[in-house]
């Protein structure tokens, strides 16, 4: 990183799609999300506040963009970090043409679809970092936890201090 510069971006944002995957040149797995930010507006002079959305391009590579096609859908609540990027590319035309795009380097599963509804709670790190397990709540379906058994007691008051954590 440049001295004195920053280049994060941080999104909490709702899927306006499923997300886009493909495999790179090199098999690297890309994958793109278009994800929505809201926020209300001034109030107009009936008092009333306009929503304003504003649309975000997502760039996931490598592990990440599996997690994200294997867990994420439209409509689906999630957090992204990572950098603004600008590309440069040619149309049919051969006119030049820019886009500007987040490349994310972190993500972290928010909650369920549209209406909310349980998270997947797993924390994801980006490519070139080390990678975590995926969430296992949205993997496997849950097990009913099985309740621990009491250990036989002798009534030995002199066993208790043992179980003292501290």
């Amino acid at each position: 990183m440049a001295k004195g510069t920053v280049n994060k971006v941080i999104i909490l944002g709702r899927l306006g799609q499923d997300p886009e995957v493909r495999a790179a040149a090199s098999g690297t797995t890309v994958a793109n999300l278009n994800v929505a930010t809201s926020e209300l507006g001034p109030k107009d002079p009936s008092g009333t506040r306009q929503e304003n959305t504003e649309w975000h391009r997502c760039t996931l590579f490598g592990r990440t963009a599996e997690l994200a096609q294997q867990y994420l859908s439209k409509g689906s609540l999630v957090y992204l970090e990572g950098r603004l990027q600008t590309r440069k590319w040619q149309d049919q035309s051969g006119n030049d043409r820019y886009s500007t795009e987040i490349v994310v380097n972190e993500m972290q599963f928010v909650g369920g679809g549209q209406g909310g509804g349980q998270g997947m709670g797993g924390r994801q790190g980006g490519f070139n970092q080390p990678q975590q397990q995926a969430p296992q709540q949205a993997a496997q379906p849950r097990q009913p936890q099985q309740q621990p058994q009491p250990q036989q007691s002798n009534n030995n008051f002199d066993d208790f201090d043992a179980d003292i954590p501290f």
